[in-house]
């Protein structure tokens, strides 16, 4: 861990908390979609500041964030307008730009993910999650929403709990068409320990001070997963925008939540 810094927030959280925050070990690469800074760990946007975890240096293959379907899916002409820039398909994860590297960190044994898609039902799709050497952990058949926007899925109680200090391989793929390789997006996860200071500042934060504890320590899934919490109760709530900016995502932050995914 760094030496104690402050945060940048303008939220109802006390000097105490901000003062000894943990702050992740400065990371190697810089996030993509930002412009650079003094600190590339350190990426900010309005009242939150999101400092990367330092990449895994064996971690494989990068990953694919994004995906633009240029196959397209049979449903999906008749719903995206004709002159669309927008991805069809996106996981809501940092990028590092010089390593291509797909990667977000949690301290959940059972996280949740987050995508974009322009894919609907009754496409097929299907959630596969992989240890670090390619062994199956869990996957499970998607069962997409009716409108296109952002989706969550969680592991079930019945998926086998993550362990602390792996990292491991998720890919989202959608089944456009028989016969034809599916459009996916794929990256890494990676568990890590809940530093003891951290989980007592935690338990007293509000959940918007919690959005920024986890940001600040780097914890992407948990940040994000809470932040959207707080934009369902209230979509005026800047949590959600201010995280999807600061990883280069601007044009999916006013994108819905979409009630999904149950498990087919």
């Amino acid at each position: 861990m760094l030496p104690v810094q402050k945060i940048k927030l303008t939220l109802a959280i006390s000097c105490a908390i901000l003062s000894c925050t943990q702050v992740q070990a400065q990371p190697l690469n810089s996030l993509s979609g930002q412009n650079q800074s003094p600190d590339p760990s350190r990426k900010s946007h309005g009242s939150l500041t999101f400092a990367a975890p330092p990449p895994p240096e064996d971690i494989g293959e990068p990953g694919q964030r994004s995906e633009a379907g240029s196959r397209g899916c049979f449903n999906l002409e008749r719903q995206l307008p004709s002159n669309t820039q927008k991805q069809q398909l996106a996981a809501l994860v940092p990028v590092y730009s010089d390593s291509a590297l797909v990667l977000g960190t949690t301290i959940s044994a059972a996280p949740t993910f987050w995508f974009y898609t322009s894919y609907v039902a009754p496409v097929p799709a299907k959630f596969v999650l992989r240890n670090k050497d390619g062994g199956l952990v869990y996957q499970t058949d998607v069962a997409l929403p009716q409108t296109r926007g952002i989706i969550s899925l969680s592991l079930p109680k019945t998926a086998p709990p993550l362990s602390v200090g792996r990292q491991y391989r998720w890919f989202l793929k959608i089944y456009c068409r028989e016969q034809e390789p599916p459009a996916f997006v794929d990256g890494w996860i990676q568990i890590n320990p809940l530093d003891p200071t951290l989980k007592e500042q935690l338990e007293k934060a509000t959940p918007r001070d919690r959005v920024a504890l986890y940001a600040v320590n780097g914890l992407w899934f948990d940040a994000l997963t809470v932040a959207a919490q707080l934009r369902r109760r209230n979509p005026n709530n800047p949590s959600w925008a201010e995280l999807l900016q600061v990883i280069g995502l601007n044009e999916l932050a006013i994108e819905p939540i979409v009630e999904c995914c149950t498990p087919r």
